[in-house]
């Protein structure tokens, strides 16, 4: 199973949803960085279960620890390696159902790859996950703070309700963490809503990255947007990727489509940003956009069809402690991952180039 991604900031996740503890291992960070657990606990906060009445009641601290690679509050150029405990777990609110593959959920699939699976809250393609995701990813965003260059995502809709406006200053002042304050209340009173008749409903997160200088990514197979595309499309509950104006060119003319370049104060620069910042895989200057479907979350109180171990028909409903929508906890996730894929190809452009 392959928990692992990056070239030079390597990141490696471990650990199940109910089991002690989950964690990370990150390599390539350089040496010197100024690094604390309270910078790690800041991006871990936003994903934390129980933020909200939109959110799953389950109630972690989310507490991280840093076993190695920094001293006297620098990084030290070895691994970084970081862990958190899993202190409220309720494992036997799927006794009942570890038998039966849950519809939307990785059951089946794991079932079939390994003929074992960890029944307790879907183990490894549980979303706590991505804790390991976020603490390597707030070490990427102090990287790429040194160098200006900065990951903002937001709730871009919830089901049909859309943003009319980007307030970057407005994200964090909502339980929807969306920049429009115009709607945010209306996505708050849909996901209730979907709340109450026991469902659950998906969105789109949008995010970018600003002053990426240009020049990053690498020519074919290890070209940026791919690599962004792979690395969003990692996370459980993401099925679509998009970069720039993504599958709207595809309805575009080449004139209306083409990013005219021009100077302005001997600069070169672009008129428009259809490509999204990337240009043959690689980084053009411009900021990066990307967009991220988000499915609804598949844990439903709902009566489904699906069948046993044995291949025997049966109706399930899933109990337990479940968000009604994953998009305003997969924001911080989302963001990191990008800061990630970032912080990535900026090292490896480093030794490009002098």
């Amino acid at each position: 199973m392959s928990s692992t991604i990056g070239q030079v900031f390597k990141i490696t996740t471990w650990g199940e949803s109910h089991g002690k503890a989950i964690g990370v291992v990150v390599e390539g960070c350089p040496p010197g960085i100024s690094l604390s657990e309270e910078d790690i606990q800041l991006e871990l906060n936003k994903r934390k279960p129980g933020q909200s009445k939109i959110s799953t009641p389950r109630k972690e601290k989310d507490k991280v620890e840093i076993l190695s690679g920094i001293f006297e509050g620098v990084s030290t150029g070895t691994p970084i390696s970081m862990i958190v405990l899993n202190e409220d777990q309720q494992s036997t609110s799927y006794d009942n159902i570890k038998e039966l593959f849950r519809p939307g959920h990785a059951d089946y699939t794991y079932h079939m790859k390994y003929g074992i699976r960890d029944h307790r809250g879907g183990g490894r393609s549980s979303g706590r996950e991505t804790i390991g995701r976020v603490a390597a990813g707030a070490i990427a965003k102090k990287i790429l703070a040194l160098y200006n260059i900065t990951i903002h995502a937001y709730t871009k809709s919830i089901g049909n309700i859309n943003i009319s406006q980007v307030r970057l200053d407005e994200i964090e002042n909502n339980s929807v963490r969306c920049p429009d304050p115009s709607v945010a209340k209306q996505m708050e009173e849909l996901i209730l809503e979907v709340k109450k008749e026991n469902d659950s409903i998906g969105g789109i997160v949008e995010v970018i990255s600003l002053n990426v200088p240009p020049g990053l990514g690498e020519p074919v197979f290890d070209k940026l947007d791919a690599n962004i595309a792979k690395t969003l499309m990692s996370i459980g509950a993401v099925k679509g990727v998009e970069i720039g104006d993504g599958f709207q060119l595809a309805k575009m003319r080449g004139k209306e489509a083409n990013d005219c370049f021009i100077n302005k104060d001997g600069k070169i620069q672009m008129k428009t940003n259809h490509s999204g910042g990337i240009l043959g895989g690689i980084s053009t200057g411009m900021p990066i956009v990307a967009r991220v479907a988000v499915k609804p979350t598949p844990s439903i109180d709902l009566e489904q069809e699906t069948v046993n171990i044995n291949g025997e028909n049966k109706i399930i409903s899933i109990k337990g402690r479940h968000d009604p929508c994953i998009v305003p906890r997969i924001v911080p996730v989302i963001e990191n991952m990008m800061a990630i894929v970032i912080c990535d190809h900026f090292l490896i452009n480093r030794s490009v180039k002098l």
